[in-house]
């Protein structure tokens, strides 16, 4: 226990027969349990956990491959089934410090949030330490998981490495969050519809023998039109159905006008680069108040919607 609560901590692992022995002795005394979740792998991953000797560890065999999402939500399952009282995620591959797992648990414990996650760009190394190419793209999804999700003080969107309260984690529908690689980012975007309060905390980054198995020419888009549907998602589910807030039509007439205002400035573009043809200025007028009025209304869309949201924003003390 810590602080009083019971621990679970529940490990995603497909193919990791390298490293999970490794995890799982990681994984400190003040743990209650720990929820091995084999996602089919054709590997020994699960033969290293049934032989690592650790009397807290449970395995669940998922009898076929969903994805790390798909694994993490057995894992909240079988906490939801055990009876504790904060689950952890921690990946298989040693990839997250056991070290921060007491500080990610204790806004938790303190009464302050109800969901916390690590922020892995806040350390001073993780320039060194991260690949260029997932740092930058971790910024490029965190800015649009801010918009998208409406956490908009929340950093580095992609670390899975993560604390949840068994209330919060009973108000979600499981079946309905993301199975694939994003499913942070989904997860956030369901977690502001039920209004949980969310804090970041301070976690290192390590990247050493761990083989990543994202191909970004498949994620990015998949994630962006994740983002993209949980965006007009949580619109519906916040701000019509729960309650009603002008901010959602700012968003949709702001989203048009720029889509028109977008659609004219390339029209108007071609016409001249390669037609050759005049366009008059009552045209050109009105396409650029198009996208004047479209970008206000987001940005005013933007603003309520961090106001709004001003109550859900936690830091650890």
């Amino acid at each position: 226990m810590i602080d009083g609560a019971r621990i679970t901590v529940t490990v995603p692992a497909f193919n990791e027969e390298r490293l999970i022995e490794q995890t799982i002795r990681s994984i400190p005394e003040l743990v209650d349990s720990i929820i091995v979740v084999d996602d089919a792998s054709t590997d020994g991953t699960a033969a290293k956990v049934d032989g690592c000797g650790d009397q807290r560890v449970r395995l669940i065999k998922r009898p076929k491959n969903g994805g790390v999402g798909a694994a993490i939500v057995s894992g909240y399952r079988g906490f939801l089934e055990d009876g504790g009282d904060i689950c952890v995620v921690m990946a298989g591959d040693a990839q997250m410090d056991p070290a921060d797992l007491g500080p990610l648990i204790r806004p938790i414990t303190t009464g302050i949030a109800d969901y916390v996650k690590g922020n892995r760009l806040i350390t001073t190394d993780v320039r060194a330490v991260m690949p260029r190419g997932r740092f930058v793209g971790n910024i490029v999804f965190t800015m649009l998981t801010k918009i998208a999700s409406g956490y908009w003080h929340v950093v580095d969107s992609q670390c899975g490495y993560a604390a949840i309260s068994r209330k919060t984690l009973e108000q979600l529908d499981l079946d309905a969050i993301y199975q694939r690689y994003g499913v942070p980012n989904d997860l956030l975007i369901k977690l502001n519809v039920v209004q949980a309060r969310v804090c970041d905390v301070p976690v290192r980054a390590i990247y050493d023998e761990e083989v990543s198995g994202i191909n970004p020419w498949t994620a990015i888009p998949k994630i962006s039109l994740l983002l993209l549907r949980g965006f007009w998602w949580r619109m519906w589910q916040r701000y019509v159905l729960r309650d009603f807030h002008p901010l959602v039509l700012l968003y949709a007439f702001g989203s048009l006008f720029v889509a028109i205002g977008g659609a004219g400035a390339v029209w108007i573009a071609c016409l001249r680069l390669f037609v050759d043809q005049n366009v008059t200025n009552p045209t050109v007028m009105g396409v650029a108040i198009f996208l004047i009025v479209g970008i206000q209304s987001l940005l005013f869309a933007m603003t309520f919607d961090m106001l709004h949201n001003s109550d859900l924003r936690v830091r650890a003390q």
